[in-house]
C-alpha cells in the first residue's frame, strides 16, 4: 500500500516569505489564536497549507479595516460580507451623482458598488421612474381633492 506524501511544510522563514509577514506577526497571530499553532516548536516549528491560507485570509481581511476579533469571527465561521476599504487620503474614486429633484441626489460609485456603465444607467433610469411613480401617485388624491 502506497503512503501518501507528507503535506508541504515551511519553516518561519520561508512561510514569512510567502505569505509576505514579519516573523513577529506570525507568531503574535498564532499566540493569539488566529492562526493554528505549528507542528514542534521553535526553530524546528513547521507551518503547514492550513497556517498558510489563514496568514493571507488574515492579511486580506486586516488591509480591508477589519478588526482582529472580527477576524476571528470570520475564521470560526461567522457569515458576513468583509466591508469595504476605508478611503485614503488622497484616493481618487470616480462617482456618478443622478439629481433625481431638488434636494434628491444619489452619487454612485461603481468600481465600490461593483456596478457596470450600464448597470449604472439601469439603476438610474429605475430611480427615476420610481420617484416619478411615487410623486404621481401623492399628486394624484390631492388634486382630485382641490
Amino acid at each position: 500500500m502506497k503512503q501518501d506524501p507528507a503535506p508541504p511544510s515551511h519553516a518561519l522563514a520561508d512561510l514569512c516569505a510567502l505569505v509576505d509577514l514579519p516573523p513577529r506577526t506570525v507568531r503574535y497571530y498564532v499566540q493569539i489564536g488566529l492562526v493554528d499553532r505549528p507542528e514542534g516548536e521553535t526553530r524546528a516549528a513547521r507551518y503547514g497549507a492550513r497556517q498558510v491560507e489563514q496568514l493571507l485570509l488574515v492579511k486580506k481581511w486586516t488591509a480591508a479595516g477589519v478588526s482582529l476579533d472580527r477576524i476571528r469571527e470570520l475564521l470560526q465561521g461567522a457569515e458576513a460580507p468583509v466591508p469595504p476599504r476605508p478611503r485614503a487620503a488622497g484616493a481618487i474614486e470616480v462617482c456618478s451623482h443622478l439629481t433625481v429633484a431638488d434636494g434628491i441626489e444619489l452619487v454612485i460609485e461603481p468600481g465600490r458598488a461593483g456596478l457596470s456603465p450600464e448597470q449604472v444607467r439601469r439603476l438610474a433610469r429605475g430611480v427615476m421612474a420610481l420617484f416619478a411613480q411615487i410623486t404621481q401617485a401623492d399628486a394624484g388624491p390631492q388634486q382630485q381633492e382641490g
